[in-house]
């Protein structure tokens, strides 16, 4: 196992899993120095070979994130509002496209640009007593961080607009109704039923892994017709690799594959 720590961010690397903690108490705010701190592990996280699923969590019991720091936004203007939301941008879309998957464990409320980083992962698991939502435009601005257009393209635009525009929160069943969330589980178990889904993960081909996330993110902007012709080229690709015949070989002797990322 090895470890980072950072003032507001900790970094933890053991079995190929990768578990990235946000710790900002009491409410894990995202400001800028957390949000620097948080781009420095991703990178990190993004350098290592070694690793194959990264786990997003934050401490706390009843706030994964409240949101940005909004003490800054007073001072903002439309230069440094746009700078403001690039950088975040541009942070949340390096771990959005990372070629490994993103698992969410959301414990608590994820409001705002928490929200957003939750929906710039693959996959999240959230308590039962967590609620979600988007509360800008009751400060008189937008989602920033890309929640416009990510919650958008998971909940539809008519809910994703009730959510924007009258900042209606939705409980955790709610969200896993609308397809928001992937699970619902009891108080205290989001990071443990998350690590559980990351170690299956870890265990297949981390190739065919990735290039799953790819041909499922990319194929989603594309025809039908094109969106198949990206799968049959990334499953061509795979039948080249090492681990495909590893795979195939450890099926028929009827034990556990050693991918090798090969």
């Amino acid at each position: 196992m090895r470890q980072r720590e950072w003032e507001f961010v900790n970094l933890e690397t053991k079995d190929s899993i990768a578990v990235l903690t946000i710790n900002n108490p009491p409410l894990n705010i995202l400001t800028d120095a957390v949000l620097t701190e948080f781009n420095n592990a991703v990178e990190e996280i993004l350098t290592d070979e070694t690793l194959r699923v990264i786990l997003l969590r934050a401490m706390g019991e009843k706030v994964f994130i409240a949101g940005a720091d909004i003490n800054q936004f007073p001072a903002l203007t439309a230069d440094t509002g746009l700078m403001l939301v690039e950088k975040g941008k541009k942070i949340f879309d390096k771990l959005g496209l990372a070629n490994l998957p993103v698992i969410c464990a959301v414990n608590g409320s994820a409001l705002g640009a928490g929200l957003e980083l939750a929906l710039a992962c693959d996959i999240r698991i959230a308590e039962e007593h967590a609620k979600l939502g988007l509360p800008e435009t009751g400060l008189g601005i937008l989602p920033g961080y890309g929640g416009t257009q990510r919650l958008t393209r998971l909940v539809g635009s008519g809910k994703a607009k009730e959510m924007i525009l009258a900042g209606v929160r939705l409980s955790a069943q709610e969200a896993y109704d609308h397809g928001l969330v992937e699970r619902v589980v009891p108080k205290g178990q989001a990071f443990d039923t998350a690590k559980e889904l990351a170690q299956k993960i870890a265990e297949k081909g981390p190739i065919a892994v990735s290039y799953a996330k790819r041909v499922i993110d990319e194929g989603y902007e594309l025809s039908l017709e094109e969106g198949q012709k990206l799968e049959s080229q990334l499953f061509a690709e795979l039948c080249k690799t090492a681990d495909m015949q590893e795979g195939v070989k450890a099926f028929k002797e009827k034990r556990q594959p050693k991918f090798s990322g090969k």
